[in-house]
Parts: C-alpha cells; structure tokens; sequence
C-alpha cells in the first residue's frame, strides 16, 4: 500500500501531459472584413497601377496556446508570383507588376504555422482598373469612296475605335480635327462620319479630302492623377467625278497688253478652257461674243487671241473682251457653256519684276501632298499660285516654266501678259513614281520675253506623294536554272527564287507558289522563295532528268508575275557496267578482230563511258584490246596457227581472257568476266587454185617447181612461134618502117595482153591471206623456228618474149610467185595452162607480139645492112 500511495502522483501527471499534447489546437488567421488591411488577405483589391515594393497587406492570425505563428504564401503550378511575404512579421509586399487586361483576379494560398499545425486558406485578390491603355483604331487604313453628288447630311463611313480599359477610362468619344476647315462631322459616340449639313462635294476643286479623327477615352486615375488617352486617325475621302460641271476657264483673270512695237496679227494673249468633268471631257470652241471693236480675233480651237490691227489703229487704251468656251460633243452639239473677260491694255513700261502669290500674299514656296500616278491631264488644284507683273504691255508678257524632272507636268498658260492663275497640269503619269521620289521638288520660273531687262522670279514647288500599290512583284530573272544530284535527300534546297515588289507596307510583301506539271516533285517556302523536293521525292537521272514549271510572286492585292524553272537531275555514277550475254565464247578468225561490248545504264558522261581492258590471258602478250571499243585482235606479228602453236603447245587454241570492262565515274564501277576465244584460220574453198594452195601447203618447193616447169613450156612456145615468124618475114623481104611500128604500138593494149597474160596469177579472196606482201619480206622468225609462214622466195620465173617497151608501167601488178605455205598441185596448174593455151585469143596475141618483136630487131638492124 506504501508503494502505490507513492507512485499516484507521478502517474497522475503523465497522464495530464499527455492529455495536453493531444488537445494542441491549430492557429488561424484574424478576419478583419472587406476593408481590413490585415487578416487573411480575403476581399483584398488592388489598383493595377500599384507600384512594385507596395506592402499592401499584413498577414495576422495567432495561436490558441500563445505559441508563436509564422506566415507563407503560396501558388498553384504555372501561376505568377505577385506577392512575397516577411514569415514572422506577415507583411506582404507586390513583387509582379499588375495588368487587369491580362489578369484581372489573382488566387494566393496563405498560411499559418505555430510549429505543429499549419492551416492554408485559398484567397482571391481582385485586380481593380486603372486608366492605363489608349484607344486603338480597328480595320484601319480607312479609305472612302464618295460620288461627288452624295447629299449633305448623309453619312459616309463609320469609324470604330476601341480601348480595354473599364468604366469611363474604356468609353470612347469621337471628334475631328480642325472642324471648321472640315466638310465632314463625326457623331461623337457612334463614329459615324458625315458631310456637314449645306456642303457638298466637288470633285472638280477637290478630289481628295483628309480627315483626321481622334478617340479619346472618358478618363480615369492612373498612378493618383486623373489621365485622358487619345488617339488619332486619317481618314482618306476620295470624290468620284460625276458630270455635272460646264466649262471653265483656267488662269483667270485674263490680261493682255499691246505694246507699241506690236505687229498686226501677233498673238496677245490664249486663253484655256477645260470641260469640268474630266473623266470623258469633250472639246472646247471658242468665240468672242462682244468688246473686240474689230481689232482682235481668237482661234476656235486654240483659244489665242490675237490682235488684227497695229497699234496705231487702236483707239481704245483697254479692250474689254467678253470669251465664250462651249462645249462640243462628239455628235457636234453645243451643250453647255462658260464666259470670261479677257482685259487687254496698250502700255510702254517695265519696271516691275514678275511675282508669285499665295493665298495670303506675295509666296516663293508651294507645297502639295497627292497620290502617286494622278491621272494624265489632271490639274494640280491644291496648289494657288497666281503671279502678277504690274507693268503693261509688253513689257509684262513674260514666259513661265518648270525647271526640274522634265516631261512630268507642264504649265498652263506658258506665256503671260500681266497676270494670270497658274496652273500645273500632269503630263506624264508614270514618271510620278513614290517608289522613285517621294518627293518632287521643281522651280516655277517667270522670265520676261521681249524686254532688254529680261525681269525674272522662281517660286520652289514640293510635291510629297503617297504611295499606291502600282507595282506587280518582279522576278530577278525570268527563268531559273538549276541542278541537283540525283541521290539527293528529300526535302533538299534546289534554288531560291527572289521577287521584289517596291511598294510599302503589306502591297510589298511577297508570296510564292509554285504549279506547272513538272512541279509534282517540289516545294516552295511561301516567304523565302527556296524551292526543294518533297519530303517524299526520289529523284532518277536514269528515269527523268529534266524538271521545268512556273514559280508564281504575288502581293496582297493579287498581283503577280511569273518565272520559269528549269530543274536539271545530275547523273551520278549508280550503275556498273554490264556485259552482253553473248560474250562468253567467241570464235577469232586469224586478222579479224572479235568485239566485247559492256552497256553502262547511268545517263550521262563520263559515268556511261566504257573502257576496256585484259586483264589476265593465260599465255600473256597473245591479245591486244582496244580501250574504247572492246576490238580484241592479236598481236600484229601472229598471222598463222603456226606461230600460235609455237607460244603454246595447246593443239585446240581455245584460250580463256579475263576482261574487264570499267566506267569513267567517280567512284568508278567496273565488271569483269572470262571470255573463251576460239582462233582459227579462214577455210580456202573458193576455187581450184586455192585447193591447190592448200594442197601443197605442207611442200612449196613442189609448188615452185610446177611453176618453174609451166613457166619454162610458156617460153618455148613463144620462141617458136617468134622463130616461125622471122622466116615468113624474110622471105618476103619486107621490111616495116620504124615510124610505122610505133605508131601501131597501143600501150593500153600492150598492157592489156600482158593482164590477161597473167591472169592467172591473180589469187582468189580465200587466197590471198597467204600472200606475203613487200615488206612482209623483212619480218625475221623471232622465235628462231622454221615454221614461220613467210617462206623463202622461189627462183624467179624466165621473163616474156615481148619487147621491154611493152614492159608495164610502175603502177601495174608485177610478176610475182605469192608465198603460201604449202605447195601447188600439178595437175591443178596444168589444167589451168590447157586452158590458157588452147585459146585462140591468147595465141593471137602471141603471134602479134611476136610480130612486132620481130619487125623491132629488123628495124634496128637495118642501118647495118
């Protein structure tokens, strides 16, 4: 019992302790209300203009306990964090600069710990708006189109602005500027524009009004002041003629003077009249209604007046001259009309220069604003320049021209009495160019004509141009020429192609495409102008080699221009050589060539080009080939199956090459393959005398002494027949002159009976392949055997009978005994000579020769009788 009394109030305390940890409870956050500047940061709103470093709330909460708490702020995944927060103290500080028109509610996640319990709440802070964005403009340029007789009153475009601010900082209204100089008002919430109420518009005095609009917002506090944004606006207004308008005249008012000096009939003073509706103007005639008195006249269609009288004759010091223009139409009526007073004085002076004005006085500077390429014909109305000589007569007639550009405008009247309006007219439309000048700068010079002073003035004139979209997109080059390697990659560059279109803003701007039916295998960047294959595209010089189709430039309004590309697939060496599929066995006839012949499919040189070549022969130095067209034949110094038994001792000459056959590409490809060759000699079957030949191949000393013996009978016979003719002369003691004897001589005769004499040793086709020619003579054994075919010459048979100035000449067929290796049959030889010598033509011959044989010997023996 002891012992349990003193172990009950230490259990008693643990179990308060630790009934304590576990009714811990977690801190939280104090709630202040909406407009509290600390608490958990719930119904917080910030200004967007709040500077970045701001501390803007403080975060405030406590433990139940009394521990001490610390603060955290957190975001989700991917948010932007605006605040950062001191943990101990809880102030929160802006770090992110706040834009409502991008976020316009930001979700923190704040905390609270004491150490053991953190408690997080999801607040929202709402983003308030302040007047920090300007009005913009939507769907600009603005640009209206307005028929010239359109009502006063009516309304004519609707401009919209539009500004991302809330509350009056986003309201708009609408004005113009310089209202009283304006034919336009603008209702101040709508936008909508109209032509003030009793104006109307006028294409002959204005053709083009500019209309500046501003868009102001209603204004809010940005940063603690009040801040207005604005933003302004042209609007372009151009008048569209309608005809409506009579004639007018230009220059007005007209003067012109008579001086002293004038002659009758010179020219004072031209007046010009244009038809107010310069879209179809129809022509002008001209009259002088009253105030002439007789002494001046104008031209009908020229309108110059010119003075008929001297001045002598002219009685009045001012004429006063009432000019009619009247319009004529095509059809010839007169439809409608316009006047003018045309005032002429007769005066002496010059002591007054010209003078430019303006609106506002005496002016040496006129400036202009206008779109590029006016029309030609068209009046520069913007500009009021009038000039003024005050001396009279002639002394104030002087010239007026423009000196700058030539040949762009001109001006009206060129030449001056006293005063006139000037006027410059364009003349040449295209030299108006903003992508040339952007501002045209000329000099009006006003210089006397007739007076010995020469009195001049210059007024500068500056034209600014606006730009059109007058120019179509232009290619560098009107075709495009390019080559690819055929084993190119899909989507590989080919060429680039480059348009220029010199107009600004997006009517500069370029576009490409490409269409043609060669174009299926290409692309082309829309911007850059890079044209290269599809993705997919497998180029084959093989197959197609040649790509051609158009390359289109256009610029935002549709105008284009177009090139053509030419596309050229390079061969690259792909393709071995392949040998034909009869080159395995040939058949070589001794002295003819066999040819080998390789196709190369690549479609271009050198990858096509075939070379050829041995490159292994069993035995070596046999075969030559020829390199580019695959002859094989053999080496120049065999000629016989003898000579080729003697390299080898192989009885059946079937040899096998190994040739190769190896393009010129880079790298080169080549094939090689065994070609069997088969040498053999040509088989003699074309008569008796090659049998014979071949006959007696194998012994020609058999066949030199046939020959031997025919030849030996031949020239027996010949001297008897020459013996029987020297009797039969001498008896009848007759003896033919000289003279007579060569004049009887017939050399192609002659040379005829010594052919048909030895024909017979004319070879066959078959035979003569075993005649050695002349300088076979000299080719020595070089291999020391005797079976060599180049045999010894025989002896030479006895020459003919006939006299050595029947002898053939040079160029005929000597008498010669071919070389054969073997040997003649007689019997082949002697049927031959039966032949010849049982012809009644040949012993005719024979005799005649004899004859004149005969009569020759007498005839140089005669002197020694």
């Amino acid at each position: 019992m002891k012992h349990v009394r003193h172990c009950t109030p230490s259990l008693f305390l643990s179990l308060v302790h630790v009934c304590l940890v576990q009714a811990n409870y977690a801190p939280y956050f104090f709630d202040n209300g909406a407009r509290s500047t600390n608490g958990n940061m719930a119904l917080l709103s910030l200004s967007e203009d709040t500077p970045v470093g701001t501390h803007v709330y403080t975060l405030n909460g406590t433990d139940p306990e009394g521990d001490p708490v610390t603060y955290g702020l957190a975001y989700e995944a991917g948010s932007r964090r605006y605040f950062s927060v001191d943990k101990n103290l809880g102030n929160v500080t802006l770090i992110e600069e706040l834009d409502r028109e991008k976020e316009d509610e930001i979700e923190v996640i704040v905390s609270i710990s004491d150490g053991l319990s953190t408690v997080s709440e999801k607040v929202r802070i709402l983003v308030m708006d302040a007047n920090d964005e300007s009005p913009e403009f939507i769907n600009t340029p603005y640009i209206v189109q307005v028929p010239e007789n359109t009502p006063s009153g009516s309304s004519i475009f609707k401009i919209e602005a539009v500004d991302k601010d809330t509350g009056s900082g986003g309201s708009i209204t609408y004005f113009l500027q310089n209202i009283h100089a304006n034919k336009f008002t603008i209702d101040r919430h709508s936008g909508v524009l109209h032509i003030k109420t009793g104006v109307t518009l006028d294409y002959e005095k204005s053709r083009t009004h500019f209309v500046v609009v501003v868009a102001k917002d209603g204004g809010g506090k940005l940063r603690g002041d009040n801040k207005v944004f604005s933003a302004t606006t042209t609007v372009t207004v151009n008048v569209e003629d309608v005809q409506d308008t009579p004639p007018m005249f230009i220059g007005t008012p007209y003067y012109g003077y008579v001086y002293e000096d004038t002659l009758a009939g010179s020219e004072v003073l031209t007046v010009v009249a244009l038809d107010g509706d310069r879209g179809k103007p129809n022509s002008i005639h001209y009259c002088i209604v009253n105030g002439d008195e007789g002494s001046f006249q104008i031209s009908n269609t020229t309108g110059a007046i010119s003075v008929i009288k001297s001045p002598n004759q002219l009685k009045k010091e001012v004429y006063e001259l009432k000019v009619q223009a009247s319009e004529v139409s095509q059809e010839g009526d007169v439809s409608v009309y316009a006047f003018a007073m045309v005032t002429i004085r007769v005066v002496d002076l010059n002591n007054h220069p010209p003078t430019f004005y303006g609106e506002n006085g005496p002016q040496n500077r006129f400036e202009l604003t206008m779109y590029e390429h006016p029309p030609e014909g068209e009046i520069l109305r913007g500009l009021k320049i009038t000039v003024n000589d005050s001396d009279q007569g002639a002394n104030a007639k002087f010239n007026l021209r423009l000196v700058g550009p030539g040949g762009i405008f001109r001006v009206v009247p060129q030449t001056v009495l006293n005063e006139a309006q000037v006027t410059i007219i364009v003349e040449n439309s295209a030299a108006i160019d903003y992508e040339k000048f952007k501002v045209l700068t000329f000099k009006l010079l006003a210089i006397e004509v007739n007076t010995p002073e020469k009195f001049s003035s210059t007024a500068d004139v500056a034209i600014r141009l606006l730009d059109t979209n007058d120019n179509v997109p232009k290619f560098s080059s009107d075709y495009y020429i390019a080559r690819i390697p055929e084993n190119s990659p899909g989507g590989s560059n080919v060429v680039a192609v480059t348009a220029t279109d010199p107009d600004s803003g997006l009517w500069g701007e370029v576009k490409y495409s490409i269409y043609g039916t060669g174009a299926d295998l290409f692309l082309i960047h829309p911007s850059t102008g890079i044209i290269y294959t599809q993705p997919w595209a497998v180029l084959d010089a093989e197959v197609n080699s040649k790509y051609n189709f158009y390359v289109k430039a256009e610029d935002a309004d549709g105008k284009y221009s177009l090139a053509e590309v030419f596309i050229t697939v390079l061969d690259v060496n792909d393709h071995s050589p392949e040998f034909n599929e009869n080159i395995q066995e040939k058949t070589m006839i001794i002295g003819s060539p066999v040819k080998i012949e390789a196709i190369d499919q690549d479609a271009e040189e050198p990858n096509n080009i075939v070379d050829y070549s041995i490159m292994q022969a069993d035995p070596a130095n046999v075969f030559d080939i020829d390199k580019s067209t695959g002859e094989i034949k053999l080496k120049s110094y065999i000629r016989s199956l003898d000579i080729i038994h003697n390299i080898t001792k192989k009885k059946d000459c079937i040899w096998s090459v190994v040739v190769q056959a190896k393009d010129r590409g880079s790298p080169s490809f080549s094939t090689t393959a065994v070609l069997k060759i088969d040498i053999t000699e040509e088989t003699l079957h074309k008569g008796p005398m090659a049998a014979f030949l071949m006959q007696t191949k194998d012994n020609p000393m058999k066949a030199l002494g046939v020959l031997a013996g025919v030849m030996g009978i031949m020239v027996l016979i010949t001297i008897m027949i020459s013996t029987a003719m020297f009797w039969r002369n001498k008896r009848s003691n007759k003896i033919m002159p000289v003279r007579r004897i060569i004049k009887k001589r017939q050399a192609p005769q002659s040379r005829t009976v010594r052919m048909e004499w030895l024909k017979f040793k004319r070879p066959s086709n078959a035979a003569e392949k075993f005649v050695v020619e002349d300088d076979a003579k000299s080719l020595h054994n070089e291999n020391s055997n005797n079976n060599i075919q180049v045999a010894h010459m025989p002896p030479t048979a006895p020459s003919p009978p006939p006299p050595p100035t029947l002898a053939p000449r040079g160029d005929a067929p000597g008498w010669q005994v071919p070389t054969v290796s073997g040997s003649l049959t007689p019997k082949f030889i002697n049927k031959q000579l039966k032949k010849r010598g049982h012809s009644s033509a040949h012993n005719a011959l024979v005799s005649e020769l004899k004859m004149k044989f005969e009569k020759r010997n007498a005839a140089i023996g005669e002197p020694h009788i």
